[in-house]
């Protein structure tokens, strides 16, 4: 793997930007080129209706042989300028995510967005500017659902040590993921996997089976009535064959149709996904997630990309019906009921494994997101995870959060154990003590995808993440921000009866209420918190909160965030420093902005 992942890309953007310029380039000519050849054939036209002159119609095949090769090597010109301007555009978002500049690049996974998780909004897992964008390489819409329930659920950690292992494996594999983005192409993304699934594994419409081999019989007994009338034979038996296949094929006539049309969409989804199936399949991977993924394809029978090609024959075939030469023919063959029984079997052998194709094609895209990430950023480490019988975990050193710009991001060190499950940050406005938040909780999400983290290393159990830091009013529900966010914290306490310990991440706990019952209720929800096994952190302004850690003993401690105030503005360190902070900055800011303020 190239030790700068900027070099690499550079190098190939610009071997595809002078590639496409090299395809545009021909294109224009040949168009040139071919409509010079047109018109070169239509003035022989012209002059062969003036003149009738034989060797004029025979000196028109060479236009017409020079258009047809035109054609086809324009044809070939053009693929080749899509691919490299996909190629191009390919390495221009990945020199974007190294640099710093990728939002507004990519997905942003607003479909994701649900108010009522427990942390996706809180830690910025989706919209303009979130780590989804940030990781998402998918085109498929498979590709994006994978992504999204990782992120949104964490992992077993034998599962997590699988993806790690996969991830790793095709991280150096820059080939793959330039491979895999050209196969699906810009159409996956509108695949309806719902929708395709259920027209492949709907009931037949057609039966029973026994009538297609009448049809197939009744259509060779007319072509043989063709050969014995061609032959000299009575047309008697041709009219009699042909009579036959119009009573049996009459009461087909108002099902074919339909069934035939209602193919067209999931073909053309499975086409967009059939060269990412293939590619899979034609891969030779070591690590054990992709082998599975492997198996599942070949568990299906024959290769998926063979039968996805042969669906896509029979909605070709069916395509030659609409030929103005062929519709006769076709209708003497009963061309259309044949095609319906081919595509019903089609759908009888492989439909089951439709699915299987989504979900597979959705893991090995999610895989390959992950694997970009962490080929853009050698420098960060995959996690280790300790056994559930050591108790909540979470122990990161140089701990910094992913969607900050490296020039900007402070890295922090943090300690979360059993002996210790509760961290009180206190600090001024703007200090950095939800983003430190933040940091935790969004580390905790990739750690348990399978991905890096940005940390210098990170040491974690399997956690059940929960937050407290966009909770919001709703006008539409009746609720207040307090509301929320006590429902949110019920929540959070129902999840510590899970298989995994809660680690929580709680903004301003009960910020909305008077001092009193704010450290009152605050006191009785962390002890029970910390009491079920939960680790976590809590910001405050109020100082007073900062005591909360004295009735706890060893298993809290405080620490803050610094800020000094030169008279004109303020500034931030952003370092995480052990106790509580001593000062606040909030009359301060007030005098700066102009307020009038009394001593």
């Amino acid at each position: 793997m190239p030790a700068d992942p900027s070099v690499e890309y550079h190098a190939r953007l610009a071997r595809w930007r002078d590639r496409l310029a090299a395809a545009s380039a021909l294109d224009a000519r040949l168009a040139a080129v071919r409509l010079i050849v047109f018109v070169a054939a239509v003035a022989l036209v012209l002059a062969y209706l003036q003149w009738r002159t034989p060797w004029i119609a025979w000196l028109l095949l060479a236009p017409v042989v020079a258009f047809i090769a035109l054609a086809v090597r324009h044809d070939r010109v053009i693929r080749d300028r899509d691919r490299s301007a996909s190629l191009v555009a390919f390495y221009e978002r990945g020199l974007a995510r190294i640099e710093d500049r990728w939002a507004g690049t990519g997905s942003p996974g607003d479909r994701y967005r649900s108010d009522h998780h427990p942390y996706a909004n809180d830690l910025d897992l989706f919209g303009p500017g979130s780590l989804f964008e940030l990781l998402s390489l998918a085109r498929t819409r498979t590709g994006e659902d994978t992504l999204a329930a990782w992120l949104t659920g964490a992992a077993p950690p034998e599962v997590v040590m699988e993806r790690q292992a996969a991830v790793r494996e095709l991280t150096a594999a820059l080939d793959v993921r330039e491979a895999l983005s050209l196969a699906v192409g810009r159409s996956g993304a509108s695949v309806d996997a719902g929708a395709l699934a259920a027209w492949a594994e709907a009931p037949p419409r057609l039966s029973p089976e026994a009538f297609r081999y009448v049809a197939l019989g009744l259509t060779l007994l007319t072509l043989a009535s063709v050969v014995y009338v061609w032959r000299g034979g009575n047309d008697v038996a041709f009219f009699l064959a042909l009579a036959a296949q119009l009573a049996f094929g009459w009461p087909y006539s108002r099902k074919v149709e339909p069934i035939l049309h209602a193919a067209d969409g999931p073909t053309r989804d499975l086409t967009a996904l059939s060269q990412a199936v293939a590619l899979l399949e034609r891969g030779r991977f070591s690590s054990g997630r992709l082998g599975l993924l492997q198996r599942q394809l070949r568990e299906t029978g024959p290769q998926a990309s063979t039968a996805i090609a042969r669906l896509r024959r029979i909605l070709e075939m069916h395509d030659w019906q609409h030929n103005m030469v062929f519709a006769p023919v076709a209708a003497l063959l009963m061309w259309g009921i044949h095609l319906a029984w081919a595509l019903e079997s089609w759908r009888r052998t492989h439909g089951a494994h439709v699915r299987v194709w989504l979900r597979v094609i959705g893991e090995f895209e999610a895989l390959a997101s992950l694997s970009a990430y962490a080929f853009e950023h050698p420098a960060d480490p995959f996690p280790t995870f300790t056994g559930a019988q050591a108790g909540a975990c979470f122990e990161g050193t140089g701990l910094g959060h992913p969607l900050v710009p490296a020039a900007r991001m402070q890295a922090n060190d943090i300690s979360l154990t059993p002996g210790r499950q509760l961290l009180v940050v206190s600090g001024s406005n703007m200090s950095g003590k939800s983003t430190f938040l933040r940091t935790v909780g969004i580390n905790a999400v990739l750690a348990q995808a399978g991905a890096p983290v940005r940390a210098q290393s990170l040491r974690l159990s399997a956690l059940t993440v929960g937050a407290t830091l966009r909770i919001q009013d709703s006008l539409q529900e009746g609720r207040s921000r307090f509301f929320a966010e006590i429902t949110r914290i019920r929540e959070l306490a129902g999840l510590t009866r899970g298989p995994a310990p809660l680690l929580f991440l709680l903004d301003e706990l009960f910020h909305g209420t008077n001092s009193h019952d704010r450290l009152v209720g605050a006191s009785g929800v962390l002890r029970s918190l910390i009491d079920r096994g939960a680790i976590g952190l809590v910001t405050t302004h109020d100082l007073s909160l900062a005591a909360i850690v004295e009735a706890l003993g060893a298993r809290a401690a405080n620490v803050h965030f610094e800020d000094s105030f030169d008279g004109h503005e303020m500034h931030f360190d952003y370092r995480v420093k052990p106790g509580p902070v001593t000062k606040s900055n909030a009359l301060a800011l007030m005098r700066a902005v102009g307020l009038d303020i009394d001593s």
